[in-house]
């Protein structure tokens, strides 16, 4: 055989097979499913509940039990649990009686069910509930932060946000050391929101938002009405009652004149103009006219887009791949 010829027959192989591995979970008049990129049925619309698939599995509910299918949709851990949540990390939690565990994805239990609350594994550790307090372990279930915060969030770029003493947000790194101190002003003005994302975190003084970096210090000054977590360089703004973007420099590079927005994807961010969405790149020109009643963001190249109340997808020229037929949709799982 031609060498060129078996490389480009091995090459669409592949990709057939990696697009075959992307499903997305659909509704159709109360059951839910599973379609390809094709917007062909593959996993028949069978649930009462289901998640999208993440690292190769899916929660369903069959009965009153929860277990998880592969993508040929069998049942590969069968109903057992009382709620289950995706995988992250290889590992799941789930839920027996009032306690959390975590089991591996042959449906071993790894980690007995013994909290109160708990999270899934994001950078090697898990947010679990002990009594009343918050604290972490790794993925042999030991604790390595002690549950000591009446709240707390899961670990994003190496800190992890906690709190004690409303409103009085701090971030710990995973020794669990303050690297940023709560903080204590005298009018309870200043309120950490957010994990950090690419290096920057949300916070808020007053009424007004702005950003602090990796050390506490304020980097972009808090002068707009609300943001967002920075996604591939920009963040999206509001500025009065429309919503523009900035970038790190706290530069307005879009202006402000949407009726809402949200973060890029994909090197596309959906924005709604009068009460209609479309999508825009970096620059800010419009490159799908507003005409979707919703949208979500893009995800592997394609986006959910509603019309009336069926829901499709559509490509980056804004074309339908797979017509509005669902009475709900989730974007395909990001391929890693």
């Amino acid at each position: 055989m031609n060498k060129m010829l078996y490389i480009l027959i091995f090459s669409t192989l592949l990709l057939s097979c990696s697009d075959s591995g992307q499903l997305a979970l659909v509704k159709v008049d109360s059951k839910m499913g599973y379609i390809n990129k094709a917007g062909e049925i593959v996993i028949s619309k069978q649930f009462d509940l289901a998640s999208p698939f993440s690292e190769g599995l899916a929660c369903v509910k069959i009965g009153s039990k929860w277990g998880y299918i592969d993508q040929t949709g069998e049942i590969v851990i069968n109903p057992q649990f009382d709620d289950t949540w995706s995988f992250s990390e290889d590992l799941a939690r789930v839920k027996i009686g009032d306690k959390y565990g975590y089991i591996n994805k042959a449906g071993e239990i790894v980690i007995n069910p013994q909290f109160d609350n708990a999270d899934n594994f994001l950078e090697g550790l898990a947010r679990v509930k002990i009594g009343d307090k918050y604290g972490y372990i790794n993925k042999a279930g030991e604790i390595v932060i002690n549950p000591q915060f009446n709240i707390a969030w899961n670990f994003s770029e190496g800190l992890a946000r906690v709190m004690n003493t409303f409103p009085e947000w701090g971030y710990i790194n995973r020794e669990g050391i303050f690297v940023i101190n709560p903080q204590i002003n005298r009018d309870r003005s200043l309120i950490f929101r957010a994990p950090f994302s690419e290096g920057l975190a949300r916070v808020r003084i007053g009424d007004k938002y702005g950003y602090i970096d990796r050390t506490g210090e304020i980097v972009i000054n808090p002068r707009f009405d609300n943001v967002d977590n920075f996604s591939e360089g920009l963040a999206c703004v509001k500025i009065d009652d429309k919503y523009g973007y900035i970038n790190k420099a706290g530069e307005i590079v879009i202006n402000s004149q949407f009726d809402n927005a949200d973060n890029f994807s994909e090197g596309l961010a959906r924005v709604e103009i009068g009460d209609k969405y479309g999508y825009i790149d970096q620059t800010g020109e419009i490159v799908i006219n507003p005409q979707f009643d919703d949208t979500d963001n893009f995800s592997e190249g394609l986006a959910c887009v509603k019309i009336g109340d069926r829901w499709g997808y559509i490509n980056r020229e804004g074309k339908f791949v797979i017509n509005p037929q669902f009475d709900i949709s989730t974007a395909f799982p990001k391929m890693k």
